[in-house]
């Protein structure tokens, strides 16, 4: 649709604005705290890096059974959906082992930035908070962020006193599409200065309901497809079962914390289209988390994180694993707060990590492979008057050993950043950073060879990958208070040796091939988002939003695009506010996507009508039961980042009740 272009550029055009508009209560604006974009505190608003945080009530309306669903439509972010139970962030078009998935600011020990089939291990259920930074964040979290951070935080590890002794939430809810049930619940204790958590969750999903059939028309004209009548409007071997639990300590003192937790995933979920074929993954988690607040030499806050991970999932046909992906990982880090002055604010970290990873069946398709990485970094922030002044630096070092058969490799990285914003009055801010971050591949971009019966290819690494540059640049423009809050944000990545996976046109056994290879590319968009308090009266009020965002992603050779980058996309909202209850309704679109690269068919846009009813009966948020609905028209709506979108469509019509109650 041209219409979600022209607003985002008719809505720079009228309103001076910036990155991201503050949430709202029935009062007026509240300031997040964003801490996933520098060690120490931010107030999301005066951040200089584009970020959102998702947490309350947002994240219960927002809230789907994989992270890339649950975020999908935050300016910038959009979905690999590779169907109902797989689905990992996108973000300004960059996935995988470019976007760094959390918990708690370390890793989530998976295998999900392999391929996206493959589920990210961590579970929306139990997330209390997300928090998003797009853009470069790899002063902080390493190469593997170039792209931007999700950061999940699932307070499995108490750092307060809970009030009144006991806190928690016991939830359940019912979807229609895929006749899905499930339930969740966490109760955070304490007994003196220790502090107790424990939580779990279930979900069970049947086959996914969806408009029509799931190959798309495009597809059936292609490849010259008669679909079976008989899965029409039903998503064949998708559905899902996975259950979680953690359990937690925390001793709180006057100047700090230390807590440990351990908890466990599973996950059994089909394959979509591929009947008999489904991945059964399993991860054992264990945490430990602390932080100290007390002057030391020039620091005044020690903040240190170390979580270890074993993980495996297998890729079953008719109940029998044809391969499985072990992961056995850990990952540390410390930082050092400096002692804030007048002015500045510092800090400098260090970071530890190891992955053990290998795949096992019929067909060696990758060699067992060890990695390791440290990192070191600093960041600095100097105010004077209305100026902001930010820098940092990053030094990193990644080696992958292989069997005897394949090469060693070892890379040095090197990542720089400054940035500076001037307020405008009291209500607006203006900003700009500039970035040059590097990548070291990863063991699947080198390694990879052979068929992924789950995506249907047959992928091919390549040992010869050298380290990817990225040069970025970005302008923002926010207006923090008043009635009308909002952001815009205006970028540019050059990257040099991007690495990439793109169909070749050739086959083996049936199976299209795809290989890793390197090019110049080149990533330009921006993201623009209004908030616009139109009527305030006692507790009632009444709320206008619009969020858009475009990217365009080019090989700098020869001009042409780069596969799976998401269209433009616009979403428009009403919310309702009262005492006891809140009501939202969006239309959610999509433009359609004609610039693919060889081998890769058009995606048609899409409009999506989404609603959502909280009521909290007794005037209190402790009882809240809610009705959600996305796509009532039961339009046919495809995600172009997927690589099933000619045979996985998102879901049809889908009405969810839920009931939560928080003591």
């Amino acid at each position: 649709m041209r219409v979600c272009l022209c607003l985002l550029l008719s809505t720079t055009a009228l309103f001076p604005l910036a990155v991201m508009a503050a949430e709202q209560d029935r009062h007026g604006a509240v300031e997040e705290v964003l801490v996933t974009s520098r060690p120490y505190e931010q107030d999301a608003d005066r951040a200089l890096q584009a970020g959102s945080v998702v947490s309350g009530e947002e994240l219960a309306r927002r809230l789907e059974g994989t992270l890339g669903e649950t975020l999908n439509g935050l300016p910038g972010v959009s979905s690999s959906y590779f169907g109902p139970a797989a689905s990992r962030p996108v973000i300004r078009g960059l996935s995988g082992d470019r976007v760094r998935v959390l918990s708690g600011g370390i890793g989530s020990f998976d295998a999900a930035s392999v391929s996206p089939d493959h589920a990210v291990a961590l579970d929306p259920l139990t997330a209390e908070r997300i928090e998003i930074v797009r853009g470069p964040g790899t002063l902080l979290y390493g190469g593997a962020a170039v792209g931007g951070v999700i950061n999940v935080f699932d307070g499995r590890i108490p750092t307060r006193l809970p009030d009144n002794g006991a806190e928690g939430a016991v939830r359940a809810a019912y979807g229609t599409a895929a006749d899905e049930r499930a339930a969740d619940g966490g109760a955070t204790l304490g007994a003196g200065r220790w502090v107790f958590h424990i939580d779990g969750s279930y979900r069970n999903t049947d086959d996914l309901n969806i408009p029509g059939f799931a190959e798309s028309k495009r597809l059936q004209e292609e490849e010259e497809i008669i679909p079976d009548s008989a899965t029409r409007g039903r998503l064949r071997n998708s559905a899902a079962k996975s259950s979680s639990g953690a359990l937690g300590l925390s001793y709180i003192a006057d100047d700090g914390y230390l807590g440990v937790s351990y908890s466990r995933n599973d996950m059994t979920y089909g394959v979509p289209g591929e009947d008999g074929v489904d991945i059964d993954l399993n991860q054992d988690r264990f945490d430990l988390m602390g932080e100290l607040q007390k002057d030391f030499l020039v620091f005044e806050k020690a903040k240190i994180r170390f979580g270890y991970g074993d993980y495996d999932h297998s890729e079953r046909e008719d109940g029998v694993a044809a391969m499985t992906f072990f992961n056995k990982s850990w990952e540390g880090r410390l930082e050092l707060v400096q002692q804030s002055g007048e002015r500045t604010k510092g800090a400098i970290g260090v970071q530890l990590a190891r992955r053990d990873f290998s795949a096992v069946g019929e067909e060696s398709v990758l060699p067992p492979s060890i990695t390791n990485s440290w990192g070191v970094f600093a960041v600095e922030q100097v105010t004077a008057g209305d100026w902001t002044i930010e820098g940092g630096v990053r030094l990193e070092r990644q080696s992958t050993k292989v069997e005897p058969l394949a090469p060693d490799r070892a890379f040095n990285t090197f990542s720089i950043s400054a940035g500076v914003s001037r307020n405008l009055g009291a209500r607006y801010q203006i900003g700009l950073t500039a970035t040059r971050a590097e990548r070291a591949p990863s063991a699947e971009e080198l390694y990879y060879n052979g068929p992924h019966e789950a995506t249907g290819t047959f992928e091919v690494g390549n040992p010869d990958l050298k380290k990817e540059t990225a040069q970025h640049i970005e302008l923002s423009l926010r207006k923090k208070n008043g009635r009308l809050t909002g952001a815009l944000s205006l970028y540019y990545t050059r990257f040099s040796d991007f690495v990439y996976e793109a169909a070749t046109g050739t086959e083996v056994d049936g199976l299209p091939v795809f290989a890793f290879s390197q090019a110049d590319a080149t990533f330009q968009g921006g993201e623009a988002e209004l908030n616009y308090l139109a009527y305030e009266k006692g507790s009632f009020t009444l709320t206008f939003d619009v969020a858009a965002d475009v990217v365009r992603a080019s090989l700098t050779n020869n001009g042409g695009p780069l596969p799976r980058i998401p269209p433009k996309s616009l979403t428009v909202g009403i919310a309702a506010q009262g005492a006891w209850y809140d009501a939202r309704i969006e239309v959610e679109m999509a433009d359609k996507q004609s610039r693919v690269t060889a081998y890769e068919l058009p995606t048609n846009g899409y409009a999506l009508l989404n609603m959502n009813v909280n009521v909290h009966p007794f005037a209190r948020n402790d009882v809240t039961l809610s009705l959600r609905a996305r796509n009532l028209t039961n339009a046919e709506a495809r995600a172009h980042t997927s690589f099933l979108k000619d045979y996985a469509p998102l879901p049809g019509r889908d009405v969810r009740l839920s009931a939560t109650y928080r003591f």
